[in-house]
């Protein structure tokens, strides 16, 4: 067991998560087809690229000492993203990612059945203690209200008045939630105590926001700069702001504001988001939230077979992937 990877935790139990998501199809019923066929070509077209449904499973184990119980949580997160990721591209203007044969209204509804009420049928149908059904279903309310909360910030947000401090509040919001409410979900299925859910809900909030970091790294390196496309303040960009000059801050907005129609703002920006100063800056932060995680995860405890292998997802999370730029 001390040799067990995330990957290989997932390897194990994807079938099981992908069982229970057709469970859940399936108590749709007949009367459900065409609602079934959407959500069905949703799925297979947001597909999450990293295996982050083991999270809830290495809560729960090193609450209880097996993950198996939280399979059904870890089919709630593959539904919960499935629909963000889905509205994320839409509220980015994409409208774009089309979803085999359903129209951009029917992917919309679709989207909306798969994170919001099949999950909580999903839950209603457990075997659990009233209880616990019903606080895991006040969880996944108060998460979408949250992230919601997060994501509206984040879209608002202006540059100009863009601090480390105010990106990071919008990143609880939009990432941290959703990772915070399967991380409480499964202490609460767990049957650990009220103190011991609120940690592993700040565990959550924190790994949601160097996740969000980890994406942030990943939209540029992949060259898709959506980001710089949408004019969203990153928390790169606000240390760069935090750390430049008064008129190279003034170059930063100025080139933010323009990278949204052109490529060579875009380049430009990228030149500067990418100075050492800013990265060292960006780097030390990485590691302080990094080590954050790790703190709430030694304070926890638990089954000290599992805690290696939640921390190898904390450690992929906290990659520093970014390098200056040649020349610079």
């Amino acid at each position: 067991m001390s040799s067990l990877s995330y990957l290989e935790l997932h390897r194990q139990v994807s079938p099981s998560i992908e069982a229970e998501i057709d469970s859940a199809l399936d108590r749709l019923g007949p009367a459900s087809s065409a609602v079934k066929s959407a959500i069905t070509k949703l799925l297979r077209h947001q597909k999450l690229k990293h295996p982050l449904s083991v999270l809830p499973l290495l809560v729960h184990a090193m609450e209880t000492g097996t993950p198996r119980p939280a399979i059904p949580l870890s089919a709630v997160h593959v539904l919960w993203w499935t629909s963000a990721c889905y509205l994320d591209d839409l509220a980015d203007g994409e409208g774009g990612a089309k979803v085999e044969d359903l129209d951009e209204n029917e992917a919309l509804l679709a989207s909306l059945i798969t994170g919001h009420m099949l999950p909580v049928q999903l839950i209603q149908a457990q075997a659990v203690p009233e209880a616990v059904r019903g606080a895991l279903t006040a969880e996944i309310t108060n998460g979408w209200i949250v992230a919601a909360g997060g994501q509206l910030n984040d879209m608002r947000s202006d540059a100009g008045q863009a601090t480390r401090n105010s990106v990071i509040t919008a990143y609880r919001g939009k990432s941290g939630a959703p990772f915070g409410m399967i991380t409480a979900m499964a202490a609460i299925l767990s049957g650990a105590a009220q103190d011991g859910i609120e940690r592993w809900r700040e565990f959550g909030y924190v790994f949601g926001v160097l996740w969000q970091i980890f994406n942030d790294q990943d939209d540029i390196l992949s060259g898709r700069n959506e980001d710089l496309l949408n004019g969203t303040v990153t928390y790169l960009l606000a240390c760069a702001i935090e750390e430049a000059t008064p008129a190279v801050r003034a170059d930063l907005l100025a080139l933010h504001a323009d990278a949204q129609k052109s490529a060579d703002a875009r380049s430009a920006l990228t030149d500067l988001l990418l100075a050492p100063a800013v990265l060292r800056q960006y780097r030390e932060d990485i590691h302080g939230f990094r080590d954050e995680a790790y703190r709430l995860v030694n304070g926890i405890g638990g089954d000290a077979h599992y805690v290696p292998v939640l921390r190898q997802l904390v450690d992929l999370s906290a990659q520093m992937l970014l390098q200056p730029r040649p020349g610079r």
